[in-house]
């Protein structure tokens, strides 16, 4: 069973920040594209960010300029950097390994982002 550990939610002011960060296991880390995944209440999951092993990246419309994925390979972890938080950015958001040449797809346990004043 491979496991994906999520941190660094929580309950933030609009304008706020927040990193979240996500731990992969060594064995899939650096051929996975690592992303991350958000669903608020009543919507459909929905892409954040994705990045490829060697770093390409891809953002959602609404994030971009805001939001900011990295990956340590050395730490096996992905990263979220959030900034200039929006109430509509309110979700549980949830870190995803997957690699579609070897047929896997792997989802973290989610993680609580509150933004209110």
């Amino acid at each position: 069973q491979v496991q994906l550990v999520e941190s660094g939610g929580g309950l933030v002011q609009p304008g706020g920040s927040l990193r979240l960060s996500c731990a992969a296991p060594q064995s899939i880390f650096s051929i996975s594209v690592m992303g991350w995944y958000r669903q608020a209440p009543g919507k459909q999951r929905e892409l954040v960010a994705d990045i490829f092993s060697r770093g390409n990246t891809n953002y959602a419309d609404s994030v971009k300029g805001r939001f900011t994925i990295s990956r340590d390979n050395a730490k096996n972890t992905v990263y979220l950097q959030m900034n200039s938080l929006k109430s509509e950015d309110t979700a549980v958001y949830y870190c995803n390994a997957h690699q579609p040449l070897l047929g896997y797809n792997y989802w973290g346990q989610g993680t609580q982002v509150t933004v209110s004043s």
